[in-house]
């Protein structure tokens, strides 16, 4: 047989981009001599992330249709079209056995051309509400691949299957590295550890609660692992290494910082809160307002209604923070049991149970 030809697209945030790779490097591990193809948004950063993780990747010159009426959306359809007739000639030269969408933009003209082609199609979808992306596409691909209960609401239910949303494999083996976590961070082991994420580039919202909040935290004996995203860093690099505080722009080992942790604030993107089950910590969410069809919150809302982690909208912030993390601190039962809920739910064969539907749409 010759070598299977696998072309993927999914790009825009890490929570498209980073499922894509795993699912690719998967393939990889099964089919040595697999030739693998990524399609992404130009000026997006999958067309850095890609490579860096050892896959070729063309760019199409598409972006999202924005919300409210702006000068942006005029050249909306040219970009479609432009994209579209791009995505046709790349899949006519690739000539791949399977195409794959793990959401964004440049994922839509790709998985479109593909199934207008006749080429088996799966897509994986990350949230617990779809994309515009996505749910057009759901009526068309072979197969679709979810992570939540419930999206007969926008799939063909014959047509889904419950995988879970990929994760970095090195955060199954956490569970008995906090001491060696703690001194790659050079943490104090007779503190408790939080650990502050606000997704890849930070988030304003999480960065100020922080900062207005580090003196109430220190009265709870508490050494704080900050990540404030690389937007972000040069104004809170401030706060490195006073009252317990270190601060960084981008963690790149990740699971230590999860092993490290005892109580995580994190925002609620898919891949994070897939991260999260696995790790089975403590968790309060303080989802992203700002994002399509609040579907942070959705996302969010699916572990809390399971008593499997907490939640505070961010304008709720002022009034409630304080008052819901001191009885989380005061409550080690409290703790324990969010931190076995949450663990309840992870899915951790995610991405070896997407590849073995891929390899079922190879056979047929």
């Amino acid at each position: 047989m010759s070598a299977i030809k696998v072309i993927l697209s999914g790009g825009g945030t890490g929570g498209h981009i980073y499922p894509a790779i795993a699912i690719a490097n998967e393939i990889k591990l099964r089919y040595p001599d697999a030739q693998i193809l990524f399609v992404g948004a130009k000026d997006k950063m999958e067309m850095d992330k890609v490579p860096q993780a050892g896959y070729d990747i063309k760019g199409l010159w598409i972006s999202g249709i924005q919300r409210e009426l702006t000068l942006k959306n005029l050249s909306f359809p040219f970009k479609l079209v432009s994209s579209l007739l791009k995505a046709r000639k790349i899949v006519n030269q690739f000539k791949p056995d399977i195409a794959i969408g793990t959401g964004g933009f440049a994922s839509g003209p790709l998985l479109q051309m593909a199934v207008s082609k006749g080429i088996p199609s799966l897509i994986q979808e990350q949230n617990s509400f779809p994309g515009i992306t996505n749910k057009l596409l759901g009526k068309k691909a072979d197969k679709i691949c979810v992570a939540y209960d419930g999206l007969e609401r926008f799939f063909p239910a014959k047509k889904m299957v419950k995988t879970g949303n990929p994760v970095r494999q090195d955060l199954l083996k956490i569970d008995n590295k906090k001491e060696a976590a703690d001194e790659l961070f050079s943490l104090k082991p007779d503190k408790k550890t939080l650990l502050v994420l606000g997704g890849s580039l930070g988030a304003r919202r999480i960065n100020q609660l922080i900062e207005k909040e580090l003196d109430f935290l220190q009265i709870h004996n508490i050494q704080i692992i900050w990540q404030c995203g690389k937007l972000y860093y040069e104004k809170y690099k401030i706060y490195n290494h006073t009252k317990d505080v270190q601060v960084h722009a981008f963690i790149n080992d990740m699971a230590m910082a999860y092993a490290a942790a005892d109580i995580i604030i994190s925002r609620a993107g898919a891949s994070s809160v897939s991260e999260l089950c696995i790790v089975g910590k403590p968790v309060i969410f303080i989802p992203s307002p700002n994002v399509a069809e609040d579907h942070q919150t959705k996302n969010a809302m699916a572990v809390v209604n399971r008593q499997a982690a907490l939640l505070i909208k961010e304008e709720d912030l002022d009034v409630d923070f304080e008052n819901k993390f001191s009885q989380l601190m005061a409550s080690p039962e409290k703790q324990e049991e969010l931190g076995k809920n949450i663990k309840g739910l992870a899915l951790v064969n995610a991405t070896k149970d997407i590849v073995n539907e891929v390899e079922k749409l190879l056979k047929n």
